[in-house]
């Protein structure tokens, strides 16, 4: 069984959610302008992945952790998303909260 990555779908996610264009988001990462549409479009379409400095960037960028790109349903992506923006003592009590819910 073949599995597809789940990063190209996330990354439009997180591009189209912060309301910029693949050439923007390729401009504002460095990317030449006249390539930034064509690089970030082979990223979204699966045919390249960014390495990891690239995705950090991205990452950065779009508001979102690195996890969020490898989340494998919309659930668990939301999920990390949220987690993400929590301090972490709000971190620590929702896995304290968590934890005593699975027990």
């Amino acid at each position: 069984m073949e599995y597809k990555s789940p990063l190209p779908q996330r990354l439009r996610e997180a591009r189209t959610r912060k309301g910029i264009s693949q050439r923007e988001l390729g401009v504002r990462l460095g990317m030449e302008p006249s390539s930034a549409s064509g690089r970030m479009n082979h990223y979204e379409k699966g045919r390249h992945s960014p390495d990891f400095p690239t995705l950090k960037r991205m990452a950065d960028e779009l508001g979102v952790p690195i996890a969020f790109f490898f989340a494998e349903d919309e659930v668990s992506a939301e999920l990390i998303d949220l987690i993400a923006k929590l301090s972490e003592k709000e971190k620590k009590k929702l896995i304290s909260e968590l934890t005593k819910s699975l027990s």
